[in-house]
């Protein structure tokens, strides 16, 4: 499923406009993205937690000349399924 087919299926179960159903998937995307900025996290009961993991810095390889690089340290989003998301998969 892509965004916009999301968009449609929020617009049917909820009977509103694709344009207002959007709309509503752009704030929750956007609050998760601004929490997540603050190094909060995001706890949808049932569905799943979004947090911030952090990356060391490591060594790497360039593969085309094979000389090692340094690979910075960098925060990475991480998403930790639900009890109730996990049991609906089984």
């Amino acid at each position: 499923m892509n965004k916009s087919e999301l968009i449609e299926h929020i617009a049917r179960q909820a009977d509103i406009s694709k344009a207002a159903a959007g709309r509503a998937l752009e704030s929750v995307v956007g609050g998760i993205r601004t929490t997540l900025k603050k190094n909060g996290s995001v706890t949808l009961v049932g569905f799943g937690t979004f947090t911030v993991g952090k990356r060391a810095a490591r060594t790497g390889r360039n593969p085309q000349t094979g000389a090692s690089i340094r690979i910075e340290a960098a925060k990475v989003p991480k998403f930790r399924a639900g009890k109730a998301l996990k049991d609906a998969l089984n």
